[in-house]
């Protein structure tokens, strides 16, 4: 392994203007969640052979972004954006402050919440389990998870991937504001889904439900026989390296996440990780973010059936564009579009992505294929959700060589 910088080396960029309010996050400490099978998957014991990171260091080879980026810093932008061609990295620098009271700058390698952009490793976790004999997206949700209520017998796993299965998300719920601060295990979270009917039949509409990959990450544990967190981590996680990206069970050292108030910048209380789960539970940092990237879309997790099935496209037949946007193609934990098109001037190349936003932290990860170019983009500031998609497709833009863009299309 190489010497990973503390700090970024560059200036303590001040956060300026303020604006907006957030929910506040809550606090909780992650449940231990268990399994209930004796099935279980083998693990892999020996790392692929992946080429050898790059040094973690400031890369700032992109001057366009680079200028932007400057900029942004000057008026509240906080956070961390990796832009790599292949395994070169184009540009990769931190700007702001990863705790405010201390103070203390965020650096290079600085552990940011995933939130939903965590959704892919469910995804992937499932899929793993399939290549590896144990189950099929196909399956009967009900043939993993007892007891099944009777409205659950027609969602099969691959409903669940797709937000396509009908279940209620959480936040829909009543009393989700005592629910967000209190922990949950795997078994909780999935009887409390149990209690709601189903919204559609399954297969027939979309939905987008941080529920539904809750019980994806149940379904992880009863087939594997291993505990959601240990299955990422012996499976997935460590076979690629990937040492500062884990389930949140509070013991990683994750930078805090902020939120805009009239009266300005305030802490989010540290999240209840064990609510999100599956859906949104996971930390990284910018290096880790690419390895994996590069893992996953290289062919080194995944059969290339499985990857085909993450990546295509699963919208129901007459699934119309959501809010006048550019119609997107809902994958297994990523969604594909052409993401260039909401800004301006627009480019319409493919990408593979998902955004993520909890408690503090707004991100997007972006990939996209023809090229083979990887952006990342992690903010812990809630109120970063224009400047952290503005940025990513500035970055994707000019490393692809197109015009720069300017602004969010209206």
């Amino acid at each position: 392994m190489f010497t990973v910088p503390r700090s970024s080396g560059g200036p303590p960029w001040i956060l300026g203007s303020l604006a907006a309010l957030v929910v506040i996050g809550g606090v909780g400490a992650a449940a231990v969640h268990s399994f209930g099978s004796d099935k279980t998957a083998s693990s892999v014991e020996t790392s692929p052979n992946l080429p050898s990171r790059p040094p973690v260091e400031i890369v700032e080879d992109l001057p366009r972004l680079k200028a932007r980026l400057d900029g942004a810093a000057g008026h509240g932008f906080s956070g961390a954006v990796l832009v790599a061609r292949g395994d070169q990295v184009l540009f990769r620098q931190v700007y702001g402050l990863g705790d405010r009271e201390q103070p203390k700058l965020l650096a290079l390698d600085s552990k940011f919440r995933l939130a939903s952009i965590s959704k892919q490793f469910t995804a992937v976790a499932i899929l793993k389990l399939q290549d590896q004999g144990v189950l099929s997206v196909d399956d009967p949700l009900c043939k993993w998870i007892q007891p099944c209520p009777t409205a659950w017998a027609p969602i099969r796993l691959s409903h669940l991937l797709t937000h396509t299965a009908g279940v209620p998300d959480l936040m829909a719920r009543p009393q989700w504001g005592l629910r967000r601060v209190t922990p949950a295990s795997s078994e909780e979270l999935t009887a409390d889904s149990a209690k709601y009917g189903l919204q559609f039949e399954p297969g027939t509409k979309i939905r987008y439900s941080n529920a539904g990959y809750n019980l994806l990450g149940r379904v992880v544990e009863v087939a594997s026989g291993k505990p959601f967190a240990d299955y990422l981590r012996n499976d997935l996680l460590d076979p690629l390296g990937l040492t500062d990206t884990g389930y949140d069970d509070g013991s990683a050292d994750i930078v805090m996440g902020y939120a805009n108030f009239p009266t300005g910048v305030a802490p989010q209380p540290n999240a209840n990780p064990s609510i999100v789960f599956a859906s949104g539970g996971l930390y990284s940092t910018l290096d880790d973010m690419l390895m994996w990237t590069r893992a996953l879309h290289r062919g080194d997790l995944l059969s290339k059936r499985s990857h085909a099935q993450m990546i295509e496209d699963h919208d129901p037949p007459g699934t119309p564009n959501e809010r006048g946007r550019p119609p997107r193609a809902w994958g297994f934990g990523v969604f594909t579009n052409s993401l260039g098109e909401r800004v301006e001037p627009a480019f319409s190349d493919r990408q593979i992505y998902h955004t993520g936003s909890w408690s503090g932290f707004r991100n997007l990860a972006t990939y996209q294929p023809d090229a083979d170019v990887t952006v990342i983009v992690l903010s812990n500031n809630y109120h970063q959700r224009d400047a952290v998609f503005l940025i990513s497709q500035q970055a994707m833009a000019e490393a692809l060589g197109h015009d720069f863009p300017q602004a969010m299309k209206r």
